[in-house]
C-alpha cells in the first residue's frame, strides 16, 4: 500500500471519527474550520487510500451471552504452515481476533464464549484438532480496564520563523 501523506487537517479529522464514528460532518467541519464539503472529500481521500477501512457498530459481548474473553497463545508444530492454520481458525466464530507474533507461540488468539464449558469444549474440540497446532495456552480476562480505538496523535502546529 503506498504511503499517504496525513496532514494537520485529516488527523484531526481522524481523532474526532476515532472517539465517535456518528459524529456528523458539519460538526467535524466546525471543529477543524473547514466547510462540510471538505470533510467530505477528505474523508472519501482518506477511505480511497485505505487510511479509513469503515466504520462498525461494536455490540458488548456480554449483551450475547458472551461472559467469557480468553486469549490462547498457539505454538506449531511446523511454522511454515502459518497459512494453512490462519485458513482453519477463520472458521471457528468464537476466534475474534488473530495475530502472528513473536516468542515462544506463533499466534495470539482472542476468543469469546459463553462460559468455562464452551471455552473447554473450543479448545478441545475444535482448535486444538486443527492440523499443525502443536500445543495450546489460555489465560482467561477477569477485566477489561481499557477498551479504545487506535490512538491518533494530535498535530501541533510549529510557530517557527
Amino acid at each position: 500500500m503506498p504511503s499517504y501523506q496525513i496532514d494537520p487537517v485529516d488527523q484531526k479529522i481522524l481523532s474526532f471519527l476515532v472517539k465517535n464514528a456518528r459524529m456528523p460532518y458539519l460538526e467535524i467541519a466546525r471543529e477543524c474550520g473547514v466547510s462540510g464539503a471538505a470533510i467530505h472529500q477528505r474523508v472519501k481521500r482518506l477511505e480511497n487510500n485505505g487510511v479509513i477501512t469503515g466504520s462498525r457498530l461494536l455490540v458488548k459481548p456480554q449483551a450475547l451471552g458472551l461472559n467469557v474473553c480468553a486469549f490462547i497463545s498457539v505454538s506449531l508444530s511446523e511454522s511454515n504452515k502459518y497459512p494453512e492454520v490462519v485458513e482453519a481458525i477463520k472458521h471457528v466464530p468464537e476466534i475474534v481476533e488473530c495475530h502472528f507474533v513473536t516468542g515462544r507461540a506463533a499466534l495470539l488468539l482472542k476468543v469469546y464464549c459463553l462460559d468455562n464449558d464452551h471455552l473447554m469444549e473450543i479448545l478441545l474440540s475444535t482448535i486444538q484438532k486443527i492440523k499443525y497446532i502443536q500445543s495450546t495456552e489460555t489465560m482467561i480476562s477477569l477485566d477489561q480496564a481499557i477498551e479504545r480505538q487506535v490512538w491518533v496523535k494530535e498535530f501541533k502546529r510549529s510557530t517557527g520563523a
